[in-house]
């Protein structure tokens, strides 16, 4: 665990150093001027939460990366269903399996007491992914800022923006592709999958207990992995409430212990374990699992890509007062 002094005097430095602009309008550095303490608010913010409970930090990062797929990084994710709508934070995607709202808000409230309408929900879910990576596993990267709210959010939206967790590599590749996100991207970015849980109903079924409708074990995971797995998640069991680890050995530590697991016949979910059914992603895997500090600088890198997805900027969308709610 990082202390709190540390990460906060991290972040004051991304803060104050010289702005840098990309193509899409989005800024390192860009509450400097207008509110120069936004990313240490977040930053130790964060870092309280994650002493409480490690196990937020799988969500914000996992937060991030389901605002930014579904109608780019507008803080959509974020806001609450109404009576004629149903948000993206309500579909079977999200709920009951996402968490770490109350963490956003607590943030944003901070966030108006200083600067009134200044800074994004959508970067402050940013900030908040990177703040996580640096709890977990002390990544650290320079957060572009700049994005606006959206005012649109419906679970009906989802389908075919997240990829569950079923797909093959190939049903990935096309996916992440389609935000501009590269194979070696999509690999990098399945780290994140060291840290966090899943519930028995994302895999059990079929790489359990019936693969492709064939009443047998998945052939791709490891036989005593999967023994462990059934006694979690036995064929009887009715609960939809069960849940176990991403990485059994290291659940709260993000690092390359996933492509070791994957090396291992180890990937808990199809779409983990995929990876290693196509050269050039096994080959991927492989790297990332003996060169940690290669996979580290790619992974922020990454992360920066992913977070300028199709998003709001200048005039265009707004800025919440409350995440949960547009204006």
């Amino acid at each position: 665990m990082i202390p709190l002094l540390v990460i906060s005097l991290t972040v004051i430095l991304f803060s104050t150093n010289s702005v840098t602009v990309n193509g899409d309008g989005l800024k390192v550095g860009y509450y400097r001027h207008t509110c120069p303490e936004a990313e240490e608010i977040v930053g130790i913010t964060v870092a309280r939460a994650v002493k409480a409970n490690p196990g937020v930090a799988a969500d914000l990062i996992r937060m991030h990366f389901h605002d930014c797929f579904v109608k780019g990084c507008d803080g959509s994710i974020l806001i609450d269903s109404t009576a004629g709508n149903v948000a993206e934070k309500d579909s079977p995607a999200n709920n009951p399996s996402l968490s770490g709202y109350d963490i956003i808000d607590d943030a944003k409230s901070q966030l108006e007491a200083k600067c009134p309408l200044v800074v994004s929900c959508a970067d402050i879910v940013a900030f908040a992914a990177r703040d996580s990576a640096h709890q977990a596993g002390g990544l650290m990267w320079a957060v572009e800022g700049g994005r606006r709210d959206g005012r649109v959010s419906r679970a009906s939206d989802i389908p075919g923006n997240l990829p569950p967790p079923f797909f093959d590599v190939n049903q990935l590749t096309t996916l992440f592709a389609a935000k501009s996100l590269s194979q070696e991207e999509m690999v990098t970015l399945s780290g994140a999958h060291s840290i966090g849980v899943s519930h028995c109903a994302s895999f059990s079924g079929d790489r359990l207990y019936n693969f492709s409708g064939r009443g047998i074990q998945d052939p791709s995971m490891d036989p005593s992995y999967a023994l462990q797995l059934k006694a979690k998640c036995p064929r009887s069991s009715s609960s939809t409430s069960t849940v176990v680890p991403l990485d059994p050995l290291t659940p709260t530590n993000l690092d390359v212990k996933y492509y070791t697991d994957l090396e291992q016949k180890r990937g808990l979910l199809k779409s983990d374990q995929t990876l290693m059914s196509n050269d050039a992603t096994s080959r991927l895997v492989k790297i990332n699992a003996k060169y940690p500090t290669i996979w580290r600088r790619n992974f922020g890198r990454a992360m920066v890509k992913m977070g300028a997805i199709e998003v709001l900027t200048g005039s265009q969308g707004e800025i919440r007062k409350q995440c949960r709610f547009i204006n």
